[in-house]
């Protein structure tokens, strides 16, 4: 017998590709496997998509994506869903759990300016565009000398606004634009380094109910190992911050080594939101969360508790 499995998404043209993306796998896996299963896919507005005209630490950061997907799944309207994982919070309702997350794309932030400029070719005063502290706290501290403003909406929203509000470029994510075959828009990638990426950016995240035991079967075959482990790391680091959208926050870990003996080194940075402090430091061992914490635990040392600290007042 055939069973329908609808698939929850949010309405964006990005969000709709990349859930297009994963059911094209997930029928795939269902005929491979013989799972006798069809998919369909149901959008959902979510408060984040609404508010457009504000930023997202002003209105109530990233959860603001995903709490009408998690009730339509908890309510049974939905089977699964698609998320970006870095709008996924820390804590998930206990009947939920991330049943897969697949192989990440690019990781890294990327300029889009409209004349071909580099961020190191921008002129002095230039106008930059992006929707996150993260990115504006980091791009302050590489050049001071920018007008950073915020500017929201959907990926072809923040482009047109390039065009027409005066922008010099906009900061996005080279993930997202990469899966609506924009890749060619992009100026530069940006090095982790020089602009460290939110925790789990470029990853996908499919939550399901934790009683499903078909779907969670089928997901089990989306599941990329090298993924999961590197994005437990930073959520894990994200979440010891206790930081959503209100403090410019960072994370991305990889796995070094070979074999058995391979460990997960994670680079995290927390920062003031006008980027006169920045602090960066790396954590590497063999437990994704605990790397995570720990890593954590050595910025708050240095500091980042007074950020974090003067955010929530």
């Amino acid at each position: 017998m055939t069973r329908t499995i609808v698939v929850g998404t949010r309405q964006s043209r990005l969000a709709v590709t990349q859930t297009e993306h994963v059911v094209r796998r997930l029928e795939e896996i269902s005929r491979d496997h013989g799972l006798g299963m069809r998919f369909e896919i149901r959008t959902i507005v979510t408060r984040g998509d609404q508010i457009l005209d504000v930023t997202l630490s002003k209105v109530g950061g990233k959860g603001l994506f995903v709490k009408e997907i998690e009730q339509a799944l908890l309510d049974g309207g939905i089977d699964l869903a698609v998320h970006s994982m870095k709008d996924v919070p820390s804590e998930l309702p206990d009947a939920l759990t991330i049943g897969a997350v697949p192989r990440r794309a690019d990781p890294r932030d990327c300029l889009v300016s409209r004349d071909g400029r580099t961020l190191d070719e921008l002129p002095k005063g230039a106008r930059i565009g992006t929707s996150s502290l993260r990115r504006t706290a980091q791009l302050r501290a590489l050049r001071p000398d920018l007008v950073v403003e915020s500017v929201r909406g959907n990926i072809d929203t923040r482009l047109r606004k390039l065009e027409t509000e005066g922008f010099d470029a906009i900061v996005l994510a080279a993930a997202g634009l990469a899966r609506v075959g924009w890749e060619d828009r992009i100026t530069e990638k940006l090095s982790v380094e020089a602009m460290v990426p939110a925790a789990a950016q470029g990853a996908l995240g499919v939550e399901c109910r934790k009683n499903d035991d078909a779907v969670l079967e089928l997901l089990s075959y989306l599941r990329d190992p090298e993924t999961e482990t590197a994005v437990r790391a930073e959520r894990a680091f994200l979440a010891r911050l206790n930081g959503g959208c209100q403090v410019p926050i960072g994370a991305h870990a990889v796995l070094v080594g070979e074999g058995d003996r391979r460990s997960v080194e994670l680079v995290g940075f927390v920062g003031s939101p006008d980027g006169s402090v920045l602090l960066k430091e790396r954590q590497r061992g063999e437990h994704p969360e605990t790397v995570g914490r720990e890593l954590a635990e050595t910025l708050l040392d240095l500091g980042a508790d007074r950020i974090l600290q003067e955010a929530g007042e």
